[in-house]
This record gives structure tokens, sequence and C-alpha cells, in this order.
């Protein structure tokens, strides 16, 4: 993809960007495909936007790319829609958190397959990263009239739009189980509401260009969850002989008329502990007769939870008897598939029956299929069967061949669909051009961007690797501090690698607030010496730092510190480490490798008073400098007896901030920022230490919140940046970039 440009020439560079692969790794919530066009499907996720498939390049496509820093929020999509008469419109319910301090969310419509968007704004918020967030589809497009749409949200009811969804109302008449207290739901963080988790509608009680009479709803409750409507959604009332006592999470449609619910007793991803798998008949539009069955293919206990719930319940649209669905949070010894060719009358598992290949993304085979919420079958191809996890899409091409005793083959079906946090990385003047630091899947050493890798080199293996540093003048050297997965958790530690991050070694011991902190906490920030000769670590939890000499051996606390200071390292002096308090707006400075801090003063400490997501660096090249950035009031540099060296003008603020190698005939490091010059959001570069700025990316390249970023130390032009649910990327001039 190619960003550029401004209207001057000279404000701009363009540059060519691309994602490091890694291949998936996050949690795709759903997929849908269209009923009526072959190979057009598309994929939502919980922090990363959406994607469309392209066929022709046998590849994802990025649909919410253009998605700015100021709207971040948007990025986790709580449900998608297709128009079943009209392939070229999708929508997006887009919103990720439901917190007091996250946006309000927005209904994205596009008549173009996500080409373009345009933006629906809703007085309620929207939770694509919250619990229930597999659930679906909450939103849906009347098949007979596509300008009917309506969409059933967590905490506001249910509403409808008569435009195609440019605008919206709610609909009042809908019961109020739908905001009680029951559709809610708690995790280890908060309760949220879950309210609505689908609407269905039944093609066969309309005719094209009316609006279709009879539709369905379900409320995550374990209460009457299940409602319908036979006037357009003016009035609504409970399905008779529904079962009680879990929650609804998935309805799907066969061909015959039949409908098949699965259920969980808690809407999921976190916990499912029981659930079952239903098929619902309905007698006539006017009866008061249904035909409810239950279908779960492993029953439940007589007494007591089954300890997994049912996640997703799909039919192949061409043959009402294929059935398919899957356990949920059946962690041990697994989850399971199920396929069923006669109505669910009788299953089989699938898996034990499969071949996965790990080619393609070496690092999946370390992983479980897990969280499998979405299940499709192929309209066109009923051999072509794609599951969803929490690290990305399974794909078959041979689904029959099971139901003659065969072999089911899986291929890891992610090129282009980059899902994953990155919480640090580093490019060091030596070795790998790029090294990162990746919430759920440790981290990667990078020596080929654009193939996937197996993870760092095991043991340790961490679920969460949440930073990660180098020694300036021996680079080879790398630390890290990252979180081991339940349930061996939660417990932090911290590595080191002595070859650049080929091989890593565990800390001989943790400092003695080391190693078990309080739930939500994290490993927080290590920094190794210029040298290498001594490491400093802060746990988030701990009260003090620790430093360390000889790798854990041994252990001492470092003084002069606040609570929850960041430490970070001279690149040049290894007696030289610095700190810095967000949340206090102060910074401190050690001249002896660590072991003592004292506040900084003057004109760099006053400066930092007030500021909002302060961020500190030292300058790659001269001992002694530093780089303060805010998100509120720009960047500044000083030296570390708090004085101000020459004025960076032009940057308003900062989200993210690095060094890049030198641009010919210069002497400083190229500066990359992410965040706003002039006004403008965007990547901005400077070759001549801060004083003119040049934008390096585009409006329709946004990638929301750039959360790190780093120049390349030995590449003229190059930067890496991690996003907040896109993954990493890398850009380069476009004239470098074309060139053989």
């Amino acid at each position: 993809m190619c960003a550029g440009l401004s209207a001057r020439a000279d404000d701009a560079v363009a540059y060519r960007y691309a994602s490091v692969r890694i291949g998936g790794g996050g949690f795709v919530s759903g997929l849908a495909f269209h009923p009526t066009e072959r190979n057009l499907y598309y994929a939502r996720t919980d922090v990363g936007g959406a994607y469309r498939w392209d066929q022709a390049s046998a590849q994802w496509v990025a649909l919410t790319d253009w998605i700015g820093a100021q709207d971040q929020n948007l990025l986790g999509i709580d449900s998608i829609a297709l128009d079943p008469s009209d392939p070229e419109r999708v929508y997006l319910a887009a919103g990720t958190y439901t917190t007091d301090d996250a946006g309000n969310g927005a209904i994205l419509r596009s008549s173009d397959r996500g080409r373009h968007f345009e933006r629906s704004d809703l007085p309620f918020k929207l939770g694509g990263n919250e619990l229930g967030r597999g659930n679906g589809e909450r939103l849906a497009v009347d098949p007979h009239d596509g300008r009917v749409l309506f969409f059933g949200s967590r905490s506001a009811g249910l509403w409808r739009s008569d435009d195609h969804g440019a605008h919206w109302t709610q609909v009042e008449s809908f019961p109020a189980v739908a905001t009680a207290p029951s559709a809610s739901a708690e995790n280890s963080w908060r309760r949220q509401a879950i309210g609505i988790v689908f609407v269905r509608f039944d093609p066969d009680s309309g005719v094209a260009g009316q609006a279709t009479p009879t539709l369905y709803a379900g409320v995550s409750t374990r209460e009457t969850s299940l409602f319908r409507s036979t006037d357009g959604g003016r009035s609504w009332s409970a399905v008779p002989g529904q079962p009680l006592g879990l929650r609804p999470n998935h309805m799907v449609r066969g061909g015959d008329g039949a409908y098949y619910l699965s259920y969980g007793d808690e809407p999921g991803p976190d916990t499912m502990h029981d659930g079952a798998v239903w098929k619902y008949t309905p007698a006539g539009q006017s009866a008061t007769h249904q035909d409810w069955t239950e279908i779960t293919p492993w029953p439940r206990p007589a007494n007591g939870p089954s300890g997994y719930g049912w996640g997703a319940v799909t039919v192949d649209p061409r043959d009402p008897n294929v059935l398919m669905t899957a356990t949920f949070a059946h962690y041990t010894p697994r989850d399971e598939l199920f396929r069923s060719i006669d109505g669910g009358r009788h299953w089989r598992t699938v898996f034990p029956h499969s071949q996965f290949d790990y080619s393609d993304a070496v690092w999946t085979r370390e992983h479980t299929p897990h969280w499998l919420a979405s299940i499709e079958i192929d309209p066109y191809n009923p051999d072509h069967v794609l599951f969803v996890t929490g690290y990305g899409i399974w794909a078959s091409r041979d689904m029959r061949s099971l139901d003659h005793g065969g072999t089911v083959h899986w291929q890891f079906q992610d090129r282009g669909l980059e899902e994953t946090v990155p919480l640090g990385l580093i490019s060091p003047p030596q070795g790998a051009h790029l090294l990162s630091a990746v919430g759920d899947l440790d981290g990667y050493r990078h020596d080929d961007l654009d193939t996937a890798p197996l993870q760092f080199d095991a043991p340790p293996r961490y679920a969460n690797s949440e930073s990660i540093d180098y020694a300036g003048q021996a680079p080879a050297w790398i630390v890290r501090s990252g979180r081991l997965r339940k349930p061996f958790g939660p417990a932090i530690h911290a590595a080191y690698s002595r070859d650049g991050g080929v091989h890593w070694q565990a800390f001989a011991s943790d400092p003695p607030e080391g190693g078990k902190p309080p739930e939500g906490d994290g490993a927080g920030s290590i920094a190794i010496a210029a040298d290498g000769s001594a490491v400093l670590w802060f746990p988030d939890h701990a009260r003090p730092a620790y430093r360390t000499g000889d790798f854990g051996q041994h252990w001492s606390a470092v003084t002069g510190l606040s609570i929850h200071a960041y430490v970070l390292a001279d690149r040049i002096d290894a007696k030289r480490f610095y700190a810095y308090d967000a949340a206090a707006g102060k910074i401190f400075v050690s001249h002896d490798g660590g072991e003592h801090f004292a506040p900084i003063d003057g004109a760099l400490a006053a400066a930092a008073q007030g500021r909002e997501y302060l961020q500190l660096y030292a300058a790659p090249d001269a001992a002694g400098v530093l780089y303060l950035s805010s998100r509120d009031r720009g960047l500044l540099r000083g030296r570390d007896d708090g004085s101000l060296l020459a004025p960076i003008e032009g940057l308003s603020g900062v989200d993210a901030f690095g060094f890049g190698a030198p641009a010919a005939g210069q002497a400083e490091p190229t500066l990359f920022a992410a965040g706003r010059h002039q006004g403008v959001q965007g990547i901005f570069r400077s070759v001549d230490a801060g004083v003119h700025w040049q934008r390096i990316d585009d409006d329709a390249h946004r990638y929301g919140r750039i959360s790190h970023l780093s120049g390349d130390p030995r590449l003229y032009g190059r930067v890496y940046f991690s996003t907040g649910g896109r993954g990493m990327f890398y850009g380069d001039p476009s004239q470098l970039a074309e060139k053989p």
C-alpha cells in the first residue's frame, strides 16, 4: 500500500507500508459469507477492525485502517452484517469498550464492499472487546428490504433503521429484560452489559420490496431470552417452550425453516461452565405450538454443569441436514468441533480426524484451537469450512472427507489479517532489524519482516512479553519481562539473550517482589545498561525497582524512585539510567549504574508537570540527552541536568516517538513521531533535528492510535510502529522501496 501525501510536496514524503508478518494473533470474533456471491466473505475482530477476503490475491484486505487515533475505540467490531439482496453493502457495529472513558459506538456503512465507509454515531457504547463479543450477530439487514436494519445493543435495547443505517430509532416495545441486570455478566475486570446478542429475520415470512414481518431477537439472560415479532418489529412476545437457565449466543436458520441455537451459562469468551445446543422448529407463524429439541453432541449431566459451553452453531446453506458446532472453554484437554449430517441426531468429532498445516505461521503449532465462537460453511462449496479461534482462522477445503471416514486438512487462513497488540519493540544497531514484545504471543525476532517466525526461542515462554530493551553499546544483549500463561500464573519473570534474541535464558531468580503479582498487574518495565553490566526491573506491583548485575543471581533494591515509575537506560553511558512517573510528572536520573536515583530539576522537570501520557526517550547518539513527549503538548529535548536544548517546533501532541538512521550528510538521527503536526494527525519524520517535519502517512492508512515507534538505525528512512490491534508495520520511502 502506498501512503503520502498532503497538498505541499515539501510537507510530505511518499511511503510504502506493509505489515510485519505474524499472521492472525488475536480473537477473530465473527465470520460472514454473502449468500449470493461466491468467495465474498468477511471477518470481524475484537480490537483489530474488519476484513474482506480477496480471492484473487488469496489474502484478507483490511477495511478499517482509515480509522485514526482519536477514533481508536472504533476498531473493536461488535457485529457485522451483509445485505443478502445487495453484495455491495456491508455494515459494521464499531466500538471496543463501554467504559466511562470510551466514546460512543457507531454504525459504519459501506456500499462498495468496505472500500469506503460512512459513519452514523450511536447514542450508546459498544463492546467489541468485552464479554459476549463472540456472540451474534447483533446487527441484521432485512433480506426483502435492504433499507431496514435492526441492531441489538448491549445497554440500550433494540434499534431500527429504515435508511440503510444512516439514522436509528429505539424500538421501545422490546421487552425490558434486554436492559435488566440479568442481561449483564461479570469477569475479573468488572460487570458488563451484554444485552441483545442476535437478531434474525425469517425470510419465508416476507416478499421482495417489503419489510419482513417475522424476526427473532435473543437476549443474553438465563431467564426468558428468545423473542419474536410478526409485525416487522413493532411488537414482541416470548417464544413458547424455549429452554431456560442458559444464555443464548447464536441462532442460525436452515433451508428447511428450522432454527439452531447454541447456549452457555456465561456469554464468553472468558469462561463457560455449562451449555447446550437446541433445535427449534416453528409450527407456523400464528400457531401456538413450537417444537424444541435438544441436540447437544455431548449430553449434559443430570446433576451439575458440564464444565463447558457451546459457543457457535452453523448449518450448511445448501443442505439443512448438515450442522456443525463446537464446545467452548473446554480447555482440558481441548475444545472439540462436531459435525452432523442428519440434522443433529448423530454427531462426529472433527479434530481427531484432522491434520493441521502449520507451515504458513509456524508459531501456531504451539497453540490449540480455542474460543471457537464462529463456524461458517461456504454456501458455494460445502467442503470449505472456516472456524475462528482466539488467535486466528482455520480453514478446510475437504470437510466432506470426514463423512466418508477420511481426514480433514486445515490451513491457517490469515494472510493479510494481522491482529496483535505489541507492547514494545526495538530495532538494535546489529542483528535482527526488529524484535518485539507482544501481548498473548510472547514476542518475535524478525529476520525477515514478511515471514511469520516462531516466537522467541523457549524456554522461557511468556503469554505476554511486556517490555524489551537492548544494551546500547552491546546490542547483542537483550532483556525482556513477561507474564506466564494461566494456569501457571499469574506470575511474571524476566529473561535475557546474549545473541540478539536467538536464544534466551530465564533470570536466575525473581527479585523479592517479583514473581507473584496481584491479579491484573503486569511485568512492568525492564532496562539494560549500555554495556550490559546491569539490569533494572520495575514490576507493576513492586514498591521499589530492583537492580541485578548478574541476571538475577543477586538483587538489590533501587532507591529514590516513586512507585510505578518506568525505567530506561542511557544508550551511551553505562552508569546512567532514567525513570519517569507519568502520573506525577516526575523524571529521575541515576549516575551510579541504577543503584540510586534523584529527581531531575530545572526547566525539563517543570515542563513535565501536568503532561498527559508522558513518555521519556534516551538519545541514541549522546549521553545524558533526553526527549520528552506527551499527547497534549508535543516534544521537548533536554539534558539530565534539567536544562532544555533547542526547542522542537510544530508538534502539538505525540503518541509515539523514535530515532532512525541519519539522512545523507546529516550527523543527527532521523526523528519519527506519531501525533499531531500543525493540527493534522499522522506519522511524521524530521531529518534536521526537529526543525522541519514531513508527513509520511495518509488519511486512508491511519491504523488507529500508534503505541510504539522506532526508526531503523541502519536503514535510512525505515520506520517501524505498533498499533492497538493491527499488529506491527514497517515503512520505507516509496522511491527506496521500489528499487530492486
